[in-house]
C-alpha cells in the first residue's frame, strides 16, 4: 500500500477478532514504528507489547468493572490479541538537553543549572512517543489490521509495576491492534464540526 493510501484509509478500529497475530508480524511494525523522529537523537522512546492472555493486565490496570460491564465497546476491544503500549522517558530528554550541544537551552539537569522536567513547555518526550504511535497506527493500515490508540488516563503506575517497567518511565498510551471483525459501530466523535480554524491549512498568515 502506499503511503498516501494508508494515510487515507487509516480510521481507528475498536471491534476486533480474536485471530492472533504473527508475532514476527507485530515485531516488524513496532520496529518500524521505532524509526520515528527522535528529538536530539535521544531515543527515549519504547514499546511494550502485550499478546494474548496478557492483554487481560492491560484492561484490569487502566479501566473499572462498571466500564467493562456497560460499555458497548469492551467486548469488541478485549478480543483483540495485541495491546502495544507506548513509552517514554523524560529523563532522558533531560538528561540528553544538558550535554554539551544542548546545554544552555535551559531544559538539562537541575543539577546542571538548568530548569529539569518542568522547564519544558512542550515535553518532547511525548511528541516523541506521538510519532512513534502515528507510525504504528499506519503500519497496521499497510499490513491489512485494524487498531485504535487509547490515552493514559488511570492505573498507569499500577501498569507499568505489575509489567516490571523501571521507574521513571511514562505511559504515553496504547495501540489496540488485531483483525478487525466487521462490527464496529460508527464513532459519534465523527460528527462533530472542528473548532473555528482547526482542519485547515493556512498560508503566510491565519
Amino acid at each position: 500500500m502506499e503511503l498516501t493510501q494508508a494515510i487515507r484509509m487509516r480510521r481507528m478500529v475498536r471491534s476486533f477478532a480474536a485471530d492472533r497475530l504473527d508475532p514476527d508480524l507485530v515485531g516488524r511494525l513496532v520496529g518500524d514504528a521505532l524509526r520515528a523522529p527522535s528529538a536530539g537523537n535521544t531515543r527515549g522512546v519504547a514499546w511494550l507489547v502485550l499478546e494474548g492472555p496478557d492483554t487481560a493486565e492491560y484492561w484490569a490496570s487502566t479501566t473499572t468493572p462498571e466500564w467493562r460491564r456497560t460499555s458497548r465497546r469492551f467486548a469488541g476491544l478485549a478480543r483483540a490479541p495485541v495491546v502495544a503500549l507506548s513509552l517514554c522517558s523524560p529523563s532522558a530528554y533531560v538528561e540528553r538537553y544538558g550535554e554539551a550541544d544542548k546545554l544552555g537551552a535551559g531544559l538539562g539537569p537541575l543539577d546542571l543549572g538548568e530548569g529539569g522536567e518542568n522547564a519544558w513547555p512542550v515535553p518532547y518526550w511525548f511528541g516523541d512517543a506521538a510519532f512513534s504511535t502515528m507510525l504504528l497506527l499506519l503500519g497496521a493500515e499497510d499490513a491489512g489490521l485494524g487498531a485504535v490508540f487509547l490515552g493514559s488516563f488511570r492505573g498507569e503506575t499500577g501498569l507499568l509495576s505489575s509489567l516490571g517497567v523501571p521507574g521513571g518511565w511514562r505511559l504515553f498510551g496504547a495501540v489496540v491492534m488485531g483483525r478487525p471483525d466487521g462490527r464496529d459501530a460508527t464513532s459519534p466523535s465523527l460528527a462533530r464540526r472542528p473548532a473555528p480554524g482547526a482542519g485547515a491549512l493556512h498560508r503566510s498568515r491565519w
